[in-house]
């Protein structure tokens, strides 16, 4: 899931305020626009708009992922301020497969945000199944056959009057 949420933080309160029916997250990633000391050392303060992304990203079995090699995720163009970590990553909590990132530190890119990297894991997995079928000229196939004849016939067709209806 990538998230980006303004200075107003208006996606954390959706996702707060609002029952989310999004199941299976591996990764939730983003520029949140939170300025924290729990993922910025250069930043002294803590804001409790990092606890509902913390306590959020725990309504999804995700946990905070740490870089591989800390540091900034928005470098600033303004003269005075300074650069910051905005951008994050979390995972699924426990997963051995997915647990850390990398923030990419490329010159020639063109943002002034640096952008966050995972390594997922693709296995082939061969999953076994079988296919049900019924035997030809079976009792089975002659009640299925029923059933389906059956279904037919208690259809309410007293509305369809013409091939418009119909469609």
């Amino acid at each position: 899931m990538n998230v980006y949420s303004d200075s107003s933080h208006s996606a954390l309160k959706y996702l707060k305020d609002t029952e989310v029916n999004i199941n299976n997250v591996l990764i939730m990633t983003g520029d949140f626009n939170i300025r924290d000391s729990l993922w910025d050392s250069s930043f002294q303060f803590h804001s409790s708009v990092s606890d509902d992304l913390i306590m959020i990203a725990d309504s999804f079995d995700l946990s905070l992922s740490l870089p591989t090699n800390p540091g900034p995720t928005r470098f600033s163009d303004t003269a005075g301020e300074s650069n910051s970590v905005i951008d994050l990553m979390f995972l699924r909590h426990g997963s051995v497969e997915l647990d850390r990132h990398t923030i990419l530190s490329d010159s020639r890119l063109s943002s002034d945000h640096a952008p966050l990297s995972v390594n997922i894991p693709i296995f082939e997995e061969i999953i076994q199944s079988s296919k049900f079928t019924i035997p030809p000229k079976s009792d089975q196939e002659m009640e299925f056959i029923k059933d389906i004849i059956s279904n037919f016939k208690s259809l309410d067709t007293t509305n369809i009057d013409d091939s418009e209806k119909l469609k």
